[in-house]
């Protein structure tokens, strides 16, 4: 993985390393849609799984380690820019005001363009984004398409369970749709064993707006972003389509 900066000039990590501001809790896995692509991942920032228009399969427990999706974007990142250094931040310190300009890559997590849609602020956020970035510079942005789901409305996809034996986890969501299937809220717990029972360690709660592709696409480009692509899981090799938006030159 090429090594880029982080929010410091002389601190040196890589992309996949570069620290995100995600929920504590990590969510199911990855389910698609009746076309078979992912709608939405097992990332630690998405936070919710759409169910296909058929029943819901159980996830696999402790499937086969792949690459995580952070590094996934870094990789997306690399091809487009070089295997060289870059300086990378997250979308939400751009938000905050934490961003000196310029720099090289702006990433944005997998529920992070949802969330600031459902608050409102997702237009300037991806403006702010624009300003910050040297020309050239690319935002790569990964988001669920919940779209296509809003007639079925899943209320509690099916746990995940990792681990074994008095190792194991379980992570489980209950999703609350807006009537207008316009945004959901979502609660995610997740329970570890602890003296032989179960204990509830954590629980994460957010709002979250669904966005279609072409609403992302609209944002991109009245932005002020240019070449702007979506990439699929199978191009980009992580779990949700890749939104990948270059700053003009």
């Amino acid at each position: 993985m090429f090594p880029v900066t982080g929010g410091q000039e002389d601190e040196t990590t890589t992309l996949d390393e570069a620290p995100d501001r995600a929920p504590a809790v990590r969510p199911p896995d990855v389910l698609a849609d009746p076309e078979g692509e992912p709608l939405a991942d097992a990332s630690e920032e998405a936070l919710g799984d759409p169910p296909t228009d058929a029943a819901i399969d159980p996830p696999a427990i402790d499937p086969p380690a792949i690459d995580p999706p952070e590094e996934a974007l870094a990789q997306v990142a690399a091809a487009v820019l070089g295997p060289a250094s870059h300086r990378v931040v997250d979308l939400l310190d751009v938000v905050e005001g934490m961003v000196a300009a310029p720099v090289d890559v702006v990433r944005a997590g997998d529920d992070l363009l949802p969330r600031l849609a459902h608050e409102n602020v997702l237009a300037d956020a991806l403006s702010s984004a624009r300003e910050v970035l040297r020309p050239g510079g690319l935002l790569v942005a990964a988001v669920p398409e919940l779209e296509r789901l809003r007639r079925l409305r899943p209320v509690a996809p099916p746990p995940r369970v990792t681990g074994h034996g008095e190792d194991r986890q379980v992570t489980v969501q209950l999703w609350d749709w807006a009537e207008d299937g316009e945004s959901y809220g979502l609660e995610v717990l997740q329970l570890v064993r602890e003296h032989g029972t179960w204990e509830l360690a954590r629980t994460v709660s957010t709002e979250h707006r669904v966005l279609s592709a072409d609403q992302v696409a609209d944002l991109l480009d009245e932005a002020g972003f240019v070449a702007v692509h979506r990439l699929t899981p199978a191009e980009s090799g992580h779990p949700l389509p890749v939104w990948v938006a270059v700053a003009p030159r």
